[in-house]
């Protein structure tokens, strides 16, 4: 009795780490707000890390997480690690472009899950403000793709790039309120 059951587990179990090996490596999580604030205004809180904690849905995950900043306080070569808990997790950033157009960052997570991404904000001038564009891609391995089976990454991580931009909107235009179109 326990034979058949073990071959129907093993095989239950190889069907998920196929289905899972199948699935795109490749993902893409977008989300974008129009915040009434040129984009210099938006740029002074994206390529500055010790600005994060105003703004950032991950710096409240923790009030004890260590941050260590390096290189140049803001812009290109700027760096930011943390190590929080088990929520906050650990890692580190590193800003690889800032201008009016955006700010580009390569983003690499050491705990709960080792991953390598690229982080971007585009700010396009639009009549009345500036529309902000937050992009994270990168690429799965076997154990992410085998998490995604389970997990929408793009609505667990959009919710907090859509939190995350409507403290931004709130901050850039000098407001306490967080209204705004974000999608």
């Amino acid at each position: 009795m326990i034979g058949p059951i073990l071959a129907v587990l093993g095989g239950g179990v190889a069907a998920l780490v196929g289905y899972a090996a199948s699935r795109p490596a490749d993902f893409r999580i977008q989300r974008r707000a129009r915040i009434a604030a040129p984009a210099r205004a938006i740029v002074s809180h994206l390529d500055d890390f010790r600005a994060w904690a105003a703004w950032s849905p991950w710096e409240k995950l923790d009030p004890a997480m260590q941050r260590t900043y390096g290189g140049p306080t803001r812009g290109v070569g700027a760096t930011y690690a943390w190590d929080g808990n088990k929520k906050a997790g650990a890692g580190s950033m590193q800003i690889t472009r800032s201008d009016d157009q955006g700010v580009a960052m390569s983003l690499d997570f050491t705990r709960p899950m080792r991953a390598t991404n690229v982080t971007e904000f585009a700010l396009t001038p639009v009549d009345g403000g500036t529309d902000v564009v937050w992009t994270m891609n990168g690429s799965n391995n076997l154990m992410g793709k085998l998490f995604g089976v389970f997990v929408n990454m793009d609505q667990l991580v959009g919710k907090d790039f859509e939190a995350g931009l409507a403290s931004l909107k709130a901050v850039s235009e000098g407001s306490s309120s967080s209204a705004g179109a974000v999608s």
